[in-house]
């Protein structure tokens, strides 16, 4: 879970999680916030010995938490088959977490939780929420080409498989690593699959998404855009010249 001012809500939701029935660890990466996230996570860890911390300098940003947080995981000693991320406000129910987790083990690498399949929904959202939100998706397909609903849920299980073998891939800095990770499995054919799940508006402190973050997501779908149009252009030729020899 990376976190950033979030101290409302992450003591309540690990109480929640530490209550399923799962084998685990819950591994928080937090960006040094000024009110005391990180205190009330020391203080769960008198409490519960599978709760872990991370404390980052200063705000990194949601893709290198991320990032930061699998290397942290592989490089225990008893690494989890299974790496679930999710939002540290609520918005993800942590009841979704074991359907998540029992769709990876039939052999699922990267399991979405989405918004934008069937059974799937959200709720409390404003409108102009979900039309950003809509947007985002429609061009984050585009720019991998991937037949995924919801590129951009950050509720996900991702098999230890999955992230060994892409670690080194991954280079974004902010939201763009959700499609990033979806781009990668795609690039390594790897199996992707979504579930539904309903994603509630946060009750408690403030959204962190900021101007310069959409920036860099519009950035990224150009680039990947471009990459990928020129890579089918490339097979294109080289199909031409097969025919042409043959």
């Amino acid at each position: 879970m990376p976190t950033y001012c979030e101290a409302e809500n992450v003591e309540n939701l690990i109480h929640e999680i530490e209550r399923l029935d799962l084998k685990m660890l819950v591994a928080v990466i937090d960006d040094s916030s000024p009110d005391g996230t990180a205190e009330r996570i020391v203080k769960l860890q008198e409490r519960y010995g599978n709760v872990h911390l991370v404390s980052r300098h200063e705000k990194l940003g949601l893709g290198t938490a991320i990032t930061d947080g699998f290397r942290y995981i592989l490089g225990l000693r008893n690494t989890p088959e299974y790496i679930v991320t999710m939002d540290s406000d609520y918005s993800h129910n942590p009841q979704d977490i074991p359907k998540l987790v029992n769709v990876a083990r039939k052999g699922c690498d990267l399991v979405i939780g989405s918004r934008y399949i069937h059974g799937g929904e959200m709720r409390e959202w404003p409108l102009k929420r979900r039309l950003i939100s809509r947007f985002a998706n429609i061009i984050a397909t585009v720019a991998i080409g991937a037949r995924v609903h919801d590129c951009t849920s950050g509720f996900r299980c991702y098999s230890k498989r999955y992230v060994k073998d892409v670690l080194s891939s991954l280079h974004s800095q902010t939201y763009e690593i959700q499609i990033e990770t979806i781009r990668q499995a795609r690039l390594n054919k790897f199996v992707v699959k979504e579930i539904p799940i309903a994603f509630i508006d946060r009750k408690k402190g403030k959204s962190k998404l900021t101007t310069a973050e959409i920036q860099d997501f519009l950035v990224y779908f150009m680039r990947t855009t471009f990459i990928r149009l020129l890579f089918n252009f490339a097979e294109k030729i080289e199909r031409t010249v097969r025919k042409v020899k043959t």
